[in-house]
């Protein structure tokens, strides 16, 4: 383990962790992953048309709001992805933000096989298929993509938008929780 001097002293003079240094491979790719994982996100499925009209979608954390003004989010897309021609070439994607009972479509959207199969979805704006019983579903027209490292950068002009009252779906630790409950 590198640590950086003083890394013991947190702000304020309280003990804090020893910090290392990152590492792209070896056994410090799963520390960086471990570091990474206290953040707690939300989970989402992000699904689009492809241009023949053949529905695709991912299970994404990697997803945040970027501006109100204009009505701009972002998510990351691995490079490797089986999806990435599809959401490279579709104008349009939809951002669904799972409910807390939702686990088992962020497995089906993370795994392989046809994850459409069997699943009821309605046809959005622009054919996007949208999934029901979210906590919140984002539809939006990408606005650019911007390669970083082992992933893909999309960036989505936010077109409609809705919420419900479900708890949303959290990821943190290497474990699924459930988001707080909604106010209204």
């Amino acid at each position: 383990m590198t640590t950086v001097p003083g890394a013991d002293v947190a702000p304020g003079g309280t003990a804090g962790p020893a910090l290392r240094r990152a590492e792209p491979a070896g056994p410090g790719r799963r520390a960086l992953r471990d570091v990474l994982g206290r953040y707690a996100t939300g989970v989402t499925v992000v699904t689009c048309a492809d241009p023949r009209g053949v529905p695709a979608g991912v299970t994404v954390n990697s997803f945040t709001s970027v501006s109100l003004d204009p009505p701009l989010i972002l998510w990351c897309l691995a490079v490797s992805s089986r999806g990435r021609p599809a959401f490279t070439a579709a104008e349009h994607f939809a951002v669904h933000v799972l409910a807390a009972g939702q686990r088992d479509l962020a497995a089906r959207f993370a795994g392989p096989g046809d994850r459409f199969q069997g699943l009821a979805t309605l046809p959005g704006p622009h054919g996007v298929p949208l999934i029901g019983g979210v906590a919140a579903t984002l539809c939006c027209r990408r606005s650019g993509i911007v390669p970083a490292g082992d992933h893909l950068v999309l960036l989505g002009a936010v077109e409609h938008h809705a919420r419900t009252a479900r708890r949303a779906l959290l990821f943190a630790d290497g474990a699924y929780h459930a988001g707080p409950r909604v106010r209204e």
